[in-house]
């Protein structure tokens, strides 16, 4: 598949962002009806989002997730385990996490840490990473079975583009905490890497719980692409929901409120910013700073 451009807002190949953003709006109406049909009829979805660093996975999460009821849809992102759950199962703490009926659960990394970072750096041992590769599929055959909706998504990015996000994340103050000296040391190993994710597919891209590329150069299209693809593969459809009217305010009864006085106001930064001679700050921040990219 050809790389497009990652670069500039609506640079040559790249899905322009007026048209990016009129997609994502549709798609994610659809997602809030996708979460309505789950909810009422006590379906159980888990989506697996999994990737090399920088590849967009939390990019793509947060339009997944941006309009939907967190009651409903929730991001497991677990951190480094404990003494204790280094003791258990490997796969108790996921399971721990999965849907109960009318709820979506997408995993910002999974179980496959074992299969990827776990395996290059070595923090698992060979035993315990073929272990993992024969429990794996065993494991999310068991979960197709008892009736939950199981998607896997790998975000397949280019070193190059790798490369550059790195920096930007470098260059970048609000983006800073989103790279560790275990990010980096993923560039030295680029190739290990590769082959732990091959050997990853050769056992887990199974018929039950098959394995779906995202390519995410493009972050733009790797969104659009990953939730149309989504939203394709479950059979979910409308629900009619209730219908609910504003109601007229009643009239007063004569409370009178504390006067405004004896509050305390946050001071109005905003309006320092428009005093003669400020004027607004110049927009200095790229898209994706923003949170629109």
């Amino acid at each position: 598949m050809a790389r497009r451009s990652p670069q500039g807002e609506d640079g040559p190949g790249r899905l322009p962002r007026a048209r990016y953003e009129k997609e994502l709006r549709r798609l994610q109406i659809e997602l809030v009806k996708l979460q309505e049909w789950v909810r009422a009829g006590g379906q159980r979805v888990v989506v697996v989002f999994e990737g090399r660093d920088a590849a967009g996975k939390g990019g793509a999460i947060k339009r997944v997730t941006a309009r939907l009821n967190p009651r409903v849809v929730r991001t497991v992102a677990l951190p480094v385990p404990t003494d204790r759950e280094r003791t258990q199962w490997y796969f108790q703490r996921y399971a721990e996490q999965l849907p109960a009926a009318g709820e979506i659960v997408l995993f910002d990394r999974s179980w496959y840490n074992r299969a990827g970072v776990e395996r290059v750096m070595g923090f698992c041992t060979e035993e315990e990473h073929q272990r993992f590769l024969h429990q794996c599929p065993v494991f999310e055959r068991m979960l197709v079975e008892d009736g939950i909706l199981l998607r896997k998504y790998w975000f397949s990015v280019s070193d190059a583009e790798q490369e550059r996000r790195f920096r930007q994340r470098l260059s970048d103050p609000t983006r800073r905490w989103k790279i560790s000296a275990m990010d980096l040391e993923s560039v030295k190993r680029w190739e290990a890497y590769s082959r732990a994710k091959d050997e990853m597919f050769a056992c887990t891209d199974i018929p039950e719980a098959p394995w779906y590329v995202v390519d995410s150069d493009d972050k733009r299209a790797a969104r659009i692409n990953m939730i149309a693809h989504l939203l394709s593969t479950v059979p979910y459809g409308d629900v009619r929901l209730p219908e609910l009217r504003l109601p007229s305010r009643p009239p007063s009864t004569g409370y009178q409120r504390p006067p405004k006085d004896l509050q305390t106001f946050v001071p109005d930064h905003a309006a320092s910013l428009l005093a003669p001679g400020r004027g607004p700050a110049p927009d200095t921040d790229t898209a994706e700073a923003r949170g629109h990219g």
